[in-house]
């Protein structure tokens, strides 16, 4: 047995949950392979089938781990690091990676700036903004979901097949000149709702990370509005801090 301890106030699937994590993270149990049996686990660490399908429940929907009927339980894919998109764009960002990305531009219209998007842009309610959405997928498999928001003056030229080869804040400091001098950043937590678990191919429910952008111009004037949706199981965001105290 491993690192089980029955007088620590922790629960026993808590405990067995960080034990895999780290098995896990240590690289220990690689990706794709899969995890011992329930049977196996139950002699490896002492506990019974229940703590084994709580803690290794949680480990799914934390995105550790994934089950394959009929085959059993397996180890996922590590989540990809990613840092704010304020100055490098999600598809930048995975490129110099290495990884293969796509996007497909979902739509471009004239909406009506209402509630938050009015708030955030600054705008009388009513003003015309212009709403991309695009879908990224990284090895054909979507990843994230995107809506911007600008004003109308700005988009002149933009199309669908532009969108789909370079990416928005690189349109916007060529044509514009545009590049943030200021941005206010919010990140959250959601669940998939019915269209986003279409687009992303999953339950609705499904972990997701919603990150919010406000960028503004040399002269205080913000002049886009995002909110990224992330796969919660397969993105974490790090933040770097430099001279801050």
């Amino acid at each position: 047995m491993e690192n089980i301890r029955r007088k620590n106030p922790k629960p026993l699937y808590v405990q067995l949950e960080e034990l895999i994590r780290n098995k896990i993270e240590g690289g220990e149990w690689k990706p794709h392979t899969a995890i011992p049996s329930e049977s196996e686990l139950n002699k490896m660490f002492g506990v019974s089938r229940m703590t084994i399908r709580s803690a290794c429940s949680q480990l799914v929907r934390d995105g550790l781990l994934y089950r394959v009927p009929g085959k059993g339980t397996f180890v996922a894919d590590a989540k990809i690091e990613t840092e704010s998109l304020a100055y490098m764009g999600f598809r930048e960002q995975l490129e110099r990676m290495g990884y293969e990305i796509s996007t497909e531009v979902l739509g471009i219209e004239t909406v009506a700036a209402e509630g938050r998007i009015s708030r955030r842009l600054s705008c009388p309610a009513g003003t015309p903004i212009v709403q991309i959405r695009r879908l990224r997928f990284l090895k054909g498999q979507p990843i994230s979901l995107h809506y911007s928001y600008i004003p109308v003056a700005l988009c002149a030229n933009l199309e669908n097949n532009i969108l789909e080869r370079e990416q928005l804040c690189v349109l916007l400091e060529q044509q514009r000149g545009l590049k943030p001098l200021r941005v206010i950043e919010t990140l959250e937590s959601a669940t998939a709702t019915e269209t986003e678990s279409t687009l992303f191919e999953v339950e609705p429910g499904y972990p997701l990370l919603v990150l919010e952008d406000v960028l503004y111009d040399q002269h205080d004037t913000p002049y886009e509005y995002s909110k990224v949706v992330f796969r919660g199981d397969k993105i974490k965001l790090k933040f770097e801090y430099k001279n801050c105290f």
